[in-house]
């Protein structure tokens, strides 16, 4: 038994080792690691499939590398769009985008420029009109009982103030040489011409900044409610500085005509082939930018203004051409072909800059339809019986379009250029006015009726008819007397997903006195997750209340209810939580103006 039990295991031996010199066909084939590691061969039976080892082997053999299986490869190679489909998708959406912003462009700058028109035209014709009738209301006081306090609304208080700054403006403008202005900047050289007109541009957005802030106080000097009558005397160098500033404007506007005029008379076309370029130079400045939809709105506002303005400057160099040609309709036409080649400049660069801008911030043309509704806001709501203020001033605000400086320039022009003698002369004189009254009169209709289309579409006419909260949240009293203040009630703006607050209606609400400075009134709380946790007790007369949330639904960036915290992170926050309380919501599209933040920019 022994001897058959060891002779078992040497048989199998064998039989095992005959296997193993039994040499398979494809034994001898060098097998990379891959093909050993993955079983990727198909298999038959437990055996590697010969027909798959045997491809294999041909496609190593053919691995050497030839000129004409690369060319081969190359000329037979293919791709599947598909496979990256929304990529491509989205590629294709925004070619469509750039090809739409021209056409969405050219509507928001055709109403803005007609509400720049609207607010340019009211200088010349209803202006006038208003300033007479406030004089002959002042004057037939006596004559009148008094109902109330005041000799002369708000409105009319201001309408006198416009007035007597264009008068005076205009008879200071009589002493500037316009003649002497221009053969002074024509002596100078292409270069300093150049320099100088960029100067000038800088300097108008300046003025046109810091000049609405000073007619603003002005207005809010002469009509806010005064304790005594000494008061009144701070009027006086608000108007001066009114004056004063409207006067440096409208000479600043006449360098700049006075240049563009050079430029039209110069032989070689030289400086103005350089001053076109100069609005290309805006190109970069801008596009590589990064711009987010209040900023774009911001820069579409500007546009419209310097269009608006580039126009008026055509206009005035037209008419010193015509005047010094004898109105010679040949010089006209001679004309004209420089005017239409800056006209075109400034609407290609608009174009490719918008253009450009939407593609790199990823931002859609339908934006160019909400900031159309949003100027139309605007007009719509200044037109209620509640308005805080004269459309041309909200047209100012918005756009940074100031008209009174460019009033006061044209009318000089005009006034040089035209002579008016004689009966007929002032008939003519009359029957323009006229025109211009009609004129005035059908684009108020016409806007007011397309804005009101804009709105309805927008769903945004619910907002004029809010009514105002009974007190301002957040706001000091700035004297213990009983001031008019103007706010705008709180909600979601319908039909617009990007905006973060609400449009503002304005309207004007009155603000009890309070018998302390530091001390604010409380604001009803609604009871929402953040205004139980950071709300402070009101009986301190020195904190100052947090903003309350004024809509029940929360917004989107509305912070999310925190847990308590601890005494000790109570401590440790104190800085941070006051930080938070005084940090100022993000700007809604209607609460933001061509100067909000210097450089454009907004938190």
């Amino acid at each position: 038994m022994a001897d058959l039990l060891g002779t078992v295991p040497s048989a199998e031996k064998e039989t095992e080792n005959k296997d193993k010199k039994e040499k398979r066909p494809w034994d001898d084939i060098p097998r990379s690691g891959e093909i050993g590691k993955t079983p990727d061969l198909a298999e038959t039976l437990s055996f590697y499939d010969i027909n798959a080892v045997r491809r294999e082997q041909r496609e190593r053999d053919n691995s050497d590398p030839s000129l004409a299986r690369f060319m081969c490869a190359e000329l037979t190679r293919g791709y599947f769009l598909e496979h990256n489909e929304a990529k491509y998708t989205e590629r294709r959406e925004r070619v469509y985008t750039c090809m739409r912003i021209p056409r969405e462009l050219e509507k928001l700058m055709i109403f803005g420029f007609f509400l720049c028109l609207d607010a340019f035209l009211y200088v010349f014709t209803l202006l006038p009109l208003r300033v007479l009738l406030a004089l002959l209301h002042l004057l037939t006081l006596p004559c009148c009982s008094l109902g109330g306090s005041r000799l002369l609304q708000p409105a009319q208080v201001c309408d006198i103030l416009k007035g007597f700054i264009m008068v005076l403006c205009y008879s200071m403008m009589h002493y500037v040489d316009y003649s002497m202005m221009y053969h002074l900047i024509r002596g100078q050289s292409v270069i300093k011409l150049y320099i100088i007109y960029n100067m000038l541009e800088v300097a108008d957005r300046l003025f046109s900044s810091f000049g609405q802030d000073i007619l603003d106080a002005l207005y809010w000097t002469a009509t806010e409610p005064k304790e005594r009558k000494r008061d009144s005397i701070g009027v006086i160098p608000h108007f001066l500085m009114a004056v004063f500033y409207v006067f440096l404007h409208a000479i600043l506007i006449m360098v700049q005509a006075s240049t563009l005029n050079v430029a039209f008379n110069s032989h070689n076309k030289s400086l103005l082939t350089i001053m076109m370029s100069n609005n290309f130079v805006e190109i970069k400045g801008s596009v590589f930018k990064k711009f987010e939809k209040n900023n774009l709105f911001q820069m579409s506002n500007s546009d419209i203004k310097e269009r608006f303005t580039s126009y008026v400057l055509l206009l005035i160099v037209c008419l010193r051409n015509m005047e010094q040609f004898s109105w010679s309709p040949d010089h006209l036409w001679v004309l004209l072909p420089d005017v239409f080649m800056v006209i075109a400049s400034e609407i290609a660069v608009d174009v490719i800059k918008h253009a450009f801008i939407t593609k790199f911030n990823e931002i859609t043309a339908d934006v160019y339809s909400e900031y159309r509704a949003s100027l139309a806001f605007d007009l719509v709501s200044c037109r209620q019986k509640n308005a805080c203020t004269d459309y041309s001033d909200s047209v100012a605000r918005r756009m940074g379009f100031i008209p009174l400086p460019l009033a006061v320039l044209l009318i000089r022009v005009v006034m040089s250029s035209v002579n008016v003698q004689g009966a007929l002369s002032y008939s003519c004189v009359f029957l323009f006015y006229m025109g211009m009254v009609t004129l005035k009169v059908l684009n108020s209709i016409v806007l007011l009726g397309k804005s009101c289309v804009y709105v309805k579409r927008a769903n945004m006419e619910d907002k004029l008819f809010e009514k105002p909260p009974t007190a301002v949240p957040g706001m000091t009293p700035s004297r213990t007397s009983k001031t008019s203040r103007c706010t705008a009630p709180s909600g979601d703006l319908s039909g617009d997903p990007w905006s973060e607050r609400s449009p503002s209606t304005p309207s004007c609400t009155s603000i009890p006195p309070s018998s302390s400075v530091t001390t604010q009134p409380t604001p009803t709380v609604i009871p929402t997750p953040q205004a139980e946790t950071v709300a402070p007790p009101a009986t301190s007369p020195t904190t100052t209340p947090t903003r309350p949330s004024t809509s029940p639904e929360p917004d989107s960036d509305t912070l999310t209810p925190s847990p308590p915290a601890t005494p000790e992170q109570k401590e440790g926050d104190g800085t941070e939580g006051t930080e938070l309380k005084h940090r100022t919501p993000k700007k809604d599209l209607l609460d933001v103006d061509r100067f909000t933040i210097c450089g454009n920019r907004i938190d």
